[in-house]
């Protein structure tokens, strides 16, 4: 073999090792032919150039998984959001354990009531408040609002939306055809903030994961957010209410409505604010198949 051959060959060998080649079959050299043998055809041996397997991430329970980020349903793109001063977040996944029954989540729930959160010294919120307010209503509920934070009433009852913004709220649900015992309802945090002042964000971020795990308990079918701070922090933004409102948005797939605060609205007692709450509401009702009542708030 000239020299010329024996780069050719030599040129041939790299090109396929660098394809996974490892062997070759071996060929007397001389001048008879090589001895072709009619069997079965046998691959040349490559070497395995797979990727290593990825490691699978585990399964974890609602209780254990960490706190999501929910999606908010807004046509447009993500520099789109940005302009319109939404702070997008990655896409949020949906329950990964099962439903579960009516007496385990009533069970639940009860034992978080009384082993976690009534005891709870996780912020400062802890060392003014008269009574936590863990939240009230039916375990099976369709409907959750969610509101900020305690008031002085709910502080001294240990009940959520029980002063005048409560009543009002009452008549809301009333004017849906429900009562307050088919809904439930809870706030951002479980402890009054003094002065009624809005929560504080490590405030909030302490306090959220209770509520996050009422709502894997209890899976309503549509969540109603009532006022700006409570809307905020489901949606992770920093959009106006008046943007938000009126428009369906979504956390960890569940379809989630954002309204004017019940005192906001006894603060402006206008047609076109009760108007807005109330469009707001019928839009829930026919989200759930309920009927829609024609009167107004």
């Amino acid at each position: 073999m000239d020299e010329s051959a024996k780069a050719r060959v030599r040129l041939y060998l790299r090109s396929e090792r660098a394809m996974g080649l490892t062997s070759v079959p071996r060929v007397e050299e001389g001048p008879i032919e090589p001895r072709i043998e009619q069997t079965a055809h046998q691959p040349l041996a490559l070497s395995s150039r797979r990727e290593p397997p990825q490691p699978k991430l585990p399964v974890k329970s609602p209780a254990q998984a960490p706190a999501l980020n929910p999606v908010v349903d807004i046509p447009g793109s993500r520099a789109a959001l940005k302009s319109e001063g939404l702070i997008p977040m990655p896409i949020a996944a949906e329950f990964i354990a099962s439903a579960l029954e009516t007496d385990e989540k009533r069970r639940r729930l009860i034992a978080m009531d009384e082993n976690e959160v009534r005891g709870c010294t996780k912020c400062r919120l802890c060392e003014t408040r008269t009574h936590t307010v863990f939240g009230e209503g039916d375990v099976d509920a369709q409907i959750f609002f969610i509101g900020e934070g305690p008031g002085e009433t709910e502080d001294h009852t240990g009940r959520p939306f029980v002063g005048r913004a409560g009543e009002l709220l009452n008549k809301m649900i009333g004017g849906m055809g429900l009562r307050r015992e088919q809904v439930m309802i809870a706030n951002v945090v479980k402890c009054r903030p003094p002065n009624n002042r809005v929560p504080a964000p490590d405030e909030v971020a302490t306090c959220t994961p209770y509520l996050e795990r009422q709502l894997e308990i209890i899976r309503p079918r549509a969540i109603v957010t009532l006022g700006l701070p409570a809307t905020q922090y489901m949606l992770q933004t920093k959009m106006s209410m008046g943007k938000m409102r009126g428009n369906w948005h979504s956390w960890r797939g569940i379809k989630l409505m954002p309204t004017y605060h019940p005192a906001y609205v006894l603060r402006n007692p206008t047609y076109e604010t009760r108007a807005a709450v109330w469009s707001d509401l019928k839009q829930v009702l026919a989200h759930l198949g309920l009927p829609v009542p024609l009167k107004n708030l």
